[in-house]
């Protein structure tokens, strides 16, 4: 066949209409607005809306989001992702006091906490996770703490400055199978990923462990299987699955939509591998029900230690 029909044919078979499973409120609500303008007052950024999250309205309606730190320029070009590319601004080592501080003043139980990647530093910015965790310690006590990280390019050195402050989730997405890595996020490897959750667990057994796997980007279900196989031989204990959303045309196209029971039968596999949490649906994000998960799974460990 022709390179210029085989276009025209691929073209045909991908997904043209959202199903009806798909579908996304508009941001609205007292709460979500008055959290925007604390992000802005505090010049502080949110993966929300730099990714550009299906679950912004849900979360920040309830209070709860996910801050972006070390700026809103990434070293990468994911073709998946939204946040800009380029050459970041240098490190504002004031922001952790920042966002430490809008954490406090929204009051939460639970915060994320994620970064662009700074592959122009050795440490790639691991310190400023420190930094933000032992903050919000300082001034906002009891407040749960996730981070979201990079693969720091698999350097054990880098992880274990998060490690040591202790997060209560250690976060990296895997994002896609091994075959698509070269596609989808050009300059990560499957390997730094595998080393960085199993690095995690290592150092510290008692630090939950969770990564997330989007769909859709055409990969088969046999594949993700797989992916989730590698995480649970690594005693990942959180998941979460997730339809990909093309951001814009310029972003990598859907290869196709999977259905509700594809999501429903993900999780079964799942939990049937011993992962304590998957959170397995088409607008599952990372950070979907984080505050929920670390809840339910400090209680599940408090009874497996025999506490009350």
């Amino acid at each position: 066949m022709p390179i210029d029909n085989l276009e025209n044919s691929n073209a045909i078979a991908r997904p043209r209409r959202r199903p009806e499973w798909i579908r996304v409120r508009a941001p609205s609500g007292d709460t979500y607005d008055s959290l925007k303008e604390l992000m802005r007052k505090k010049t502080l950024h949110t993966v929300c809306e730099e990714a550009m999250c299906p679950n912004i309205g849900e979360c920040w309606g309830q209070g709860t989001a996910t801050f972006l730190m070390m700026g809103d320029i990434c070293t990468r070009s994911c073709r998946f992702c939204d946040i800009k590319t380029g050459r970041p601004e240098p490190m504002d080592w004031n922001e952790p006091d920042r966002v430490a501080q809008a954490v406090k003043a929204m009051d939460l139980k639970h915060v994320v906490i994620t970064s662009v990647n700074r592959d122009e530093r050795k440490d790639g910015g691991a310190p400023i996770f420190a930094m933000v965790i032992t903050r919000i310690r300082q001034i906002h006590p009891g407040c749960s703490i996730e981070v979201l990280i990079p693969d720091f390019k698999g350097d054990p050195d880098a992880l274990k400055i998060v490690m040591d402050a202790r997060p209560e989730i250690l976060n990296h997405n895997v994002e896609t199978v091994p075959r698509l890595f070269r596609t989808v996020q050009p300059q990560d490897h499957y390997e730094w990923a595998l080393a960085t959750l199993g690095n995690a667990k290592q150092m510290d057994p008692l630090v939950l462990t969770k990564s997330g796997i989007m769909v859709g980007l055409g990969e088969t279900f046999d594949e993700v299987v797989e992916v989730m196989r590698d995480l649970a031989e690594l005693k990942v204990d959180i998941l979460t699955i997730g339809q990909y959303l093309q951001p814009s045309k310029k972003h990598m196209p859907i290869d196709r939509y999977y259905t509700p029971d594809e999501f429903i039968e993900l999780k079964r596999i799942g939990l049937e591998m011993g992962y304590k949490w998957v959170e397995s649906g088409p607008l599952v994000r990372s950070s979907y029900r984080a505050a929920e998960q670390v809840r339910e799974l400090s209680k599940l460990d408090l009874v497996h230690a025999g506490g009350s």
